[in-house]
């Protein structure tokens, strides 16, 4: 299930809205784990119904697990100075193909996290 911050963000982009959860936005715990919209102050965009946010779960979803593959992705990458390393050997041993150092990195941090 989506989270209410991200339906928040849908809604907001779908109309043309940038937010911040500081200023803008206030989310609150009811204390039964219930959030909610405590605070809504975007100017010139009325705060959504829960018909509204509910019409954005498929989509919150999708963009959840979509961040949470490229997430882990940079977490799995090399860092940009090892990557650059290993593409000058590549270029050095004439390997700047499927076959060099590089690729076959970048290449197996993709096939391990697809993005579906």
């Amino acid at each position: 299930m989506a989270t209410l911050a991200t339906k928040i963000k849908l809604y907001c982009e779908a109309n043309s809205k940038t937010i911040n959860f500081i200023n803008d936005v206030r989310l609150a715990n009811d204390g039964d784990g219930n959030i909610y919209i405590k605070k809504w102050n975007v100017e010139g965009l009325t705060q959504p119904t829960d018909s509204q946010l509910a019409s954005y779960e498929t989509a919150g979803n999708t963009k959840e697990t979509l961040d949470a593959v490229l997430t882990k992705r940079r977490k799995e990458y090399l860092s940009y100075n090892e990557q650059l390393d290993k593409l000058w050997h590549d270029i050095n041993d004439g390997k700047l193909d499927k076959t060099g150092s590089w690729y076959t990195h970048i290449k197996s941090v993709k096939d391990a996290n697809s993005k579906g």
